[in-house]
């Protein structure tokens, strides 16, 4: 019975998304806004139908009805209800259900806000919305139906993807759908834009908001998928350049290319066609991850199973990719920016180039992730691992990270050369002396030296902008530097904001560089009672015992002791967990965790014939944390930069009643 409300709950959802894009299109067309209105409510009516459908499958997760594939697949009689509520999501058919929910929550946010202000931009928006949403719920309700019913019922199901019950996967791929469905309110809005030939800044104004939130979650999805792989996957790092990693990343990469760039469009006039071209390309690098995921067209631990839905996922980017162009060619004329760059040095350049290593990396990263399907219809499939996109993209990286502290200093128009460089001097210099310090004790290279140089450049500069913007306001304000700090940020959240989230890039600059360069690791069979050493750590091996789980589950857990000289530091327990009702295996590691390094340990194997031995792998990852740690500093600043800002709202109402003005005029 659920499960048929459920279904029918989509269909009727299916039935509104064509009766709003039918409604959207025509009322367009004729300029009936009673017509348009009622694509709205159309579109309005769509989120709960798909809420009813995602609460009858998470009543029926919970209460094991197996009598569904979708449950049987991904849900057991002993796992826990958190885990059953989760499994939403744990499978294809899940997921493209959540996948719908979230599209038509953000849709129907997006156009019920201020119908008004946008009265010219919404039966467009609406319509490309629509459709967007139609495709996905086809999808859903003809080939991915979670509400199939299986001919025999069986007694328990399967379980969820051991790889999927880690806490950090729990929230990881809701945080990413997010972003990916957030990148979907600009996209309509600017081709709702290009359609209208309303082409000022006002879809930039209206959808800024949206970006940001859009972009926050993807960014919070990337970096809970590096904690799971550091946690989960056993293998000692965060970040493996998989194609479902990149799959995430490139659409990261295009987003925060178009953030930056919009600020040029609001400020200069410029850069119109240059951010059509943006989110586009934003979009459809998120509905090619979606392709990448749920076809199988590339292996990854991350996917889903091979798919029949793959060929109608690259008909719809075919199709979106088309109308994209179409558009933007027919109004490329109007596209055109309003002023030109004054200077090389000037923060139009700076940002300019900014976009332009984006890209760069971005280039690399979809070479490298589609490359096996090239090579493979062209003769032998050819994968391109780790060592081709560190050395593409981290001199890339590194100049980003140079330019984005750089960039503060440059002025609009025109930037004084000789005072810029005098602005940059005591940073280089400062810069300079913890390189000098690992010269003279013989750490490093000249590569590590480099790199480290450029962070602590960058974050000095960075840090200079809130030192100088503080103490302005203490003279002219007398107030103390709590409170000036506090109303600097808060009158300029935006700007800020901003540099707290490259200072969290700078954090993470240090992690990355320290693990990738002074990352040691050593695999060895060990005794009962053996030790060994790395780093400044020993490791005492102490023994092995199995025993069973909670659930399916089948422990092998051993127990080590860690020693920094003659002192325990800490007993740590990595173990193997073997599911036997799918015999999937997983290495879960433990570690001593500081904030200047982890000493990571795997159990790799066991045999209970060898009882008084096993292979063990360990790391020694220095500043790792860092990585977490600016990942949180960045999500702060987003979340300042994305605060309502007052300023920002004034300077949109203002934009609108130019553009009514002008269209009374006409």
């Amino acid at each position: 019975m659920l499960a048929d409300i459920g279904y029918a709950s989509l269909v009727t959802a299916l039935i509104a998304s064509v009766f709003a894009a039918f409604a959207s299109w025509y009322g367009a067309r004729t300029g009936n806004h009673r017509w348009v209105e009622s694509a709205r409510n159309a579109i309005a009516i769509t989120f709960p139908l798909i809420l009813v459908a995602c609460l009858t499958m998470i009543v029926s997760l919970v209460r094991n009805d197996f009598s569904l594939e979708y449950v049987a697949s991904v849900t057991s009689l002993d796992m826990p209800t958190y885990l059953k509520v989760t499994a939403l999501w744990g499978g294809q058919k899940g997921s493209l259900l959540f996948w719908n929910l979230l599209l038509s929550l953000f849709t129907a946010a997006a156009m019920q806000r201020k119908w008004r202000e946008d009265r010219e931009l919404m039966p467009y928006a609406l319509l490309v919305a629509s459709f967007t949403q139609i495709f996905f719920l086809i999808i859903t309700i003809f080939f991915e139906n979670p509400f199939t019913r299986l001919p025999v019922v069986p007694l328990d199901g399967r379980g969820l993807n051991p790889l999927l019950r880690h806490p950090g996967m729990i929230i990881h791929p809701p945080m990413l759908y997010l972003g990916f469905v957030g990148f979907t309110i600009p996209y309509v809005f600017a081709m709702a834009a290009l359609m209208s030939g309303h082409l000022d800044d006002a879809w930039i104004r209206t959808t800024r908001r949206w970006t940001l939130v859009a972009w926050l979650f993807l960014s919070l999805g990337l970096i809970l998928g590096g904690r799971w792989a550091y946690d989960v996957l056993g293998w000692g790092g965060y970040w493996g350049w998989d194609p479902v990693e990149n799959a995430s990343l490139m659409p990261w990469l295009a987003g925060t290319a178009f953030l930056h760039s919009v600020m040029i469009q609001e400020k200069r006039g410029m850069f119109k066609l240059w951010n059509m071209v943006l989110i586009v390309i934003t979009f459809l690098l998120v509905i090619s991850g979606t392709f990448i995921v749920r076809s199988g067209v590339i292996s990854s631990v991350h996917s889903f199973a091979q798919s029949a839905i793959g060929p109608l996922f690259f008909g719809f980017l075919v199709i979106m990719l088309v109308f994209s162009v179409y558009w933007i060619i027919r109004r490329h004329d109007a596209l055109s920016a309003e002023n030109r760059l004054n200077s090389f040095l000037s923060r139009e350049s700076a940002f300019l180039a900014n976009n332009f290593l984006i890209i760069a990396i971005l280039a690399a990263v979809f070479i490298g992730t589609y490359f096996p399907i090239m090579s493979e219809m062209f003769g032998d499939k050819v994968v391109v691992g780790p060592p081709y996109y560190e050395k593409v993209t981290g001199p890339l990286f590194a100049l980003l990270v140079l330019l984005m502290g750089i960039a503060p200093l440059t002025m609009w128009f025109r930037t004084n050369g000789m005072k810029m460089l005098r602005a940059m001097a005591w940073p280089a210099v400062g810069a300079l002396i913890p390189i000098v310090i690992m010269i003279v004790v013989g750490l490093g290279s000249p590569g590590t030296w480099l790199g480290l140089w450029i962070a602590t450049f960058a974050g000095i500069l960075t840090v200079r902008e809130y030192l100088k913007g503080t103490w302005a306001r203490m003279r002219s304000k007398h107030e103390n530097p709590f409170r000036a700090l506090y109303s600097l940020v808060a009158r300029n959240r935006r700007r800020y904001g901003g540099y707290l989230i490259h200072l969290g890039v700078v954090a993470m600059a240090f992690g990355i560089i320290g693990i990738e360069f002074f990352q040691q690791e050593t695999q060895l069979l060990m005794q009962t009672g053996q030790t060994v050493d790395l780093g400044r750590y020993t490791l005492l091996f102490n023994g092995v015992d199995r025993f069973a789980g909670r659930d399916d589950l089948i422990i092998t857990e051993a127990t080590m002791d860690v020693y920094i000289g003659d002192r325990l530091v800490k007993t740590i327990n990595p173990r193997t967990e073997l599911y036997t009702r799918t015999g999937q295996p997983m290495t879960i590691p433990d570690l001593r965790s500081t904030p200047l390094e982890d000493f990571y340990v795997l159990l790799v194997a066991w045999e209970p014939q060898l009882a008084d031995q096993a292979t063990v792998r360990i790391y020694l990852n220095p500043l790792v944390n860092w990585v977490w740690a600016g990942g949180i500093i960045f999500i702060f600043g987003t979340l300042i930069a994305a605060w309502p800002d007052r300023a920002d709202e004034k300077a949109i109402a203002a934009s609108r009643a130019r553009q009514r003005v002008a269209v009374a005029t006409d």
